[in-house]
């Protein structure tokens, strides 16, 4: 690890980024899954470095927040956990992200697990992909029914039958939901990424860091043509795939009598005790690990059948929501203006209170509390987004495809009675039944 980091805004395991309430390390986790015993080391360094503070990110990775002066002995804490890349520069090209679910997904058609593996060596070893931004990111999906499919990504592949074989249909600048650009056979996906890659790094000035600003000016008729060159690839007559929910109780895994139990930790948010306690049940009832996913949430892995009910009722003592009829499940709300200098208004606090007024009208739904512009909690356009205008006031903007960012504009300088109050009528109205 004696390489030197290079400046960035992005925290990093490795790089301790501040905020008002203090700093923040970016844990960043092989395929969003974590041991039992390297979740408790998190904990521990919360609790004994920082605030106590654990946050779910929308990349399936684990932040720690409220970062104080003990920078240097968190670090090592989480090294020692096993927990950080391999090279000190390899840490910020680490984003590769799988289903929650990969390897044993029902549905899926092929295990993504030796592939990433595979790729995420790569993004560490090859010194010339440590010039990648710390944004670019790859995502990989094997067909999993669980995956969420509406982040954007530089490079995103997925596994889909066509004519009898199993192929890897892939895209750039954008993610699954919209039609593959080509494909490759099962054996060159490896190679395929790291195709992609090195014709980014090769093209691309200075300034341009990701996909989408490469392609904005070079046609993607061209990039595919070089690919072609390096790569044999495969056209593709798939259509795209629809993401799933978020995974909240427990489902049937591949294997006979065994189930996968999702919780959400209200906003994202995890203390240690929360955590301490995901990980004891990991290890009584499951295979010692746990998975982070994209809806900010956690699932525990092979639990049998006969202690489902248990797990999700332990895991709900802990403070974790394990009910899709539960409001706060469903909220999305970044850290706001108690941790970051640009939001406009606690978000998390108005967000509990949001939750609160649409479980008392028994509305269940998606919404995003945004404390500015950038949103940072969301990844995806979620069906309504509430952008702070002002302490405790927002605008109210509904998804719509037609239109870019949130999507349509609704209503503005809403408090948070009005906007429940405004979700609920909408709800019951018969135009929108």
């Amino acid at each position: 690890m004696s390489q030197a980091l290079r400046p960035s805004a992005c925290p990093g395991l490795l790089r301790i980024v501040q905020a008002l309430d203090g700093g923040i390390c970016r844990i960043k986790l092989n395929g969003g899954s974590i041991s039992a015993d390297q979740a408790d080391a998190v904990a521990d360094a919360a609790e004994g470095y920082a605030g106590g503070v654990i946050e779910a990110t929308n990349r399936a990775n684990l932040q720690i927040r409220g970062i104080g002066s003990e920078e240097t002995a968190l670090i090592e804490s989480l090294l020692a956990a096993g927990l950080g890349p391999r090279t000190t520069a390899g840490d910020d090209v680490r984003n590769l992200m799988l289903s929650p679910s990969a390897g044993i997904d029902r549905q899926m058609l092929i295990d993504t697990r030796p592939l990433a593996e595979q790729i995420l060596a790569s993004l560490q070893s090859h010194e010339r992909f440590h010039e990648l931004s710390a944004k670019f990111a790859v995502q990989l999906d094997g067909g999993e029914a669980l995956a969420m499919l509406e982040h954007h990504h530089d490079l995103w592949l997925s596994a889909v039958e066509q004519d009898g074989e199993c192929l890897l249909a892939f895209g750039l600048a954008g993610c699954p939901t919209e039609m593959p650009i080509s494909a490759v056979r099962l054996e060159h996906g490896h190679a395929l990424v790291i195709a992609v890659l090195e014709l980014f790094l090769d093209l691309a000035r200075p300034e341009q860091t990701r996909m989408r600003h490469l392609l904005a000016e070079q046609p993607m008729a061209g990039f595919v043509a070089q690919l072609a060159e390096r790569v044999p690839l495969v056209p593709i007559t798939c259509v795209p795939r629809a993401s799933s929910m978020p995974p909240i109780g427990a489902y049937p895994q591949r294997e006979p009598d065994g189930f996968y139990v999702g919780a959400v930790p209200p906003l994202g948010r995890l203390d240690a005790a929360m955590l301490r306690g995901a990980a004891k049940l990991a290890r009584l009832h499951g295979d010692g690990s746990l998975r982070f996913t994209p809806w900010q949430s956690l699932l525990l892995p092979n639990i049998q059948a006969r202690d489902a009910a248990e797990v999700i009722h332990n895991l709900e003592t802990l403070g974790l929501r394990c009910s899709v009829d539960d409001a706060l499940a469903h909220l999305i709300a970044c850290t706001g203006s108690a941790g970051c200098g640009k939001g406009l208004a606690d978000t998390k606090g108005d967000a509990l209170q949001l939750a609160a007024l649409l479980q008392r009208h028994g509305q269940i739904q998606s919404v995003h509390l945004s404390g500015c512009s950038r949103s940072c909690a969301a990844a995806h356009v979620a069906p309504v987004t509430l952008l702070a205008v002002s302490p405790g006031h927002y605008d109210l903007y509904f998804r719509d495809a037609a239109l870019p960012g949130f999507g349509a504009l609704h209503a503005r300088n809403l408090t948070i009675e009005a906007v429940a109050t405004l979700l609920d009528a909408r709800s019951r109205s018969p135009l929108d039944a």
